[in-house]
């Protein structure tokens, strides 16, 4: 059961709706092509609002319909009902055209777009975004998994083309379908981890985790905070995380449950020393500084990394969408102001559930 939105845009000349004479008949034409379609359509409400007509009808099952008259000349027709899961829509969608085509004909249109409804208020997210906040529709058909942890709601979805798909906060996190995303964090083929000793940092979906100790390491310490995701996706991730999340120690890998900061304090303390730590954490921020709450974080998590590398050692991490270049770019001017000087390699893939480019970055001493 979901609330049913669809949207109709129409271009006309400016002058159809600043002249108040042609505004009217523009007015009574639309009113004539809904009432075609719309079976009880009633009057609501007008008003004319800076320069923009507005009106409301009400029609068929409780339907909410707006009409917005811009004096630039657009003209969108809004309309939102409820549809109940044993109901039709409130037009098919070859209707829904039909209208579409009516309208244009009846405001001598100059062009005209019509969306797919808009579906809100279902129990998981169909609509997630790109890195830059572009909307996506995702094929997603039902919730597998939710939960809220001490720190982010926690949800696992499915969708019929990238199989389950983890989503953290409401951010697409992980897919079935995304093992590029591991390979191109970890340069698969491009680094060697047979016998050395990694530190991740987060990795929650076990992914990485299980990825890497496919590389015969001498040991993987991975720090992840929240428990709740690690036993979902044990539980409805397996084809990424394989079976590392069932055991929190063996003699190759750990899994230390808690703050990451505080862990990597206590093995700095200790001298410890790795050949490889990967930052699987947030995202770089999408902002107009690097300033904040979240790139403090990013530039502890640094700045404490590389305390913990051997001198010969890397410190390998996501970025974000390449469709975010400033921000990539505030990232990339962090690096140049760590507390030790550093060099870096980037390289890029498409993320399946990401529908985009994504940036990982390879850093070392200088």
């Amino acid at each position: 059961m979901v609330a049913h939105t669809v949207l109709l845009d129409f271009t006309v000349s400016s002058n159809a709706i600043v002249d108040s004479e042609k505004r009217s008949n523009l007015k009574s034409n639309i009113a004539n092509v809904l009432k075609e379609h719309f079976v009880g359509l009633k009057p609501l409400t007008e008003s004319y609002v800076d320069g923009s007509l507005l009106v409301l009808y009400t029609g068929p099952r409780g339907s909410l319909i707006t009409i917005r008259g811009y004096p630039e000349g657009l003209i969108t027709i809004n309309i939102e009902y409820y549809k109940r899961d044993d109901e039709e829509a409130l037009l098919t969608f070859e209707q829904w055209r039909y209208l579409e085509v009516d309208v244009a004909l009846a405001l001598n249109s100059q062009r005209s777009k019509r969306l797919p409804p808009v579906r809100r208020g279902t129990i998981y997210d169909l609509y997630l975004t790109l890195s830059d906040e572009r909307l996506l529709e995702y094929d997603i058909d039902h919730l597998v998994f939710e939960a809220r942890s001490p720190y982010q709601k926690v949800q696992i979805v499915h969708s019929k083309s990238l199989g389950n798909l983890l989503v953290l906060d409401e951010l697409q996190n992980m897919s079935e379908a995304d093992l590029i995303y591991t390979e191109t964090l970890m340069q698969r083929g491009k680094e060697t981890y047979a016998g050395k000793e990694i530190v991740i940092l987060g990795g929650g979906d076990g992914g990485l985790l299980w990825e890497l100790l496919k590389e015969k390491p001498k040991h993987v310490t991975m720090l992840e905070i929240d428990d709740i995701v690690m036993k979902a996706c044990s539980q409805y991730m397996r084809s990424i995380c394989g079976d590392c999340l069932d055991k929190k120690k063996t003699d190759n890998y750990e899994i230390i449950v808690g703050d990451c900061v505080k862990t990597l304090s206590h093995m700095i303390e200790e001298g410890r020393q790795f050949d490889y730590v990967f930052g699987d954490l947030t995202d770089i921020p999408i902002s107009s500084t690097p300033h904040g709450d979240a790139w403090d974080f990013i530039r502890l998590i640094l700045n404490s990394s590389f305390k913990v590398l051997k001198p010969t050692g890397k410190y390998m991490t996501h970025g974000n969408g390449a469709s975010c270049p400033e921000s990539l770019k505030m990232f990339e001017e962090v690096l140049s102001q760590l507390s030790v000087p550093v060099k870096y390699t980037k390289s890029s893939a498409f993320i399946p559930s990401f529908f985009e480019d994504w940036v990982f970055y390879q850093v070392s001493l200088k």
